[in-house]
């Protein structure tokens, strides 16, 4: 294997071990750090390393990495709405997902009528 594959998880895994001590000292600075767009950057660096920097490949995976975003923001909210709620983790992220879930295939089968 090369760096090339092996130093996105490491970072990766850097990132999860970071959140997990940060939690005891801030939420919100674990929460920032969870968010931040690192796995985007990571795999922005894979696609980019794969297509040889083919511009218009990098800029069709930064068109889906942008509308990913929306099934994820819903995803987020709808966890936020049922954290309020009172729901258990399991329940909680079980709704997130099915939210966030319905979110992609509905940006996947509309991709075409979006054109961006």
């Amino acid at each position: 294997m090369k760096w090339q594959d092996i130093l996105p998880v490491v970072i990766s895994i850097i990132v999860i071990i970071l959140v997990a001590v940060l939690e005891k000292q801030s939420k919100m600075i674990a929460a920032i750090t969870a968010t931040m767009p690192l796995t985007v950057a990571l795999a922005l660096w894979i696609v980019y390393a794969s297509v040889g920097g083919e511009q218009q490949a990098v800029s069709q995976f930064t068109t889906g990495l942008l509308l990913g975003i929306i099934p994820t923001v819903c995803f987020l909210v709808t966890v936020w709405f049922a954290s309020r709620a009172g729901l258990k983790l399991i329940p909680l992220l079980l709704v997130g997902y099915a939210v966030w879930g319905i979110g992609a295939v509905l940006i996947y089968k509309l991709r075409d009528l979006i054109q961006l």
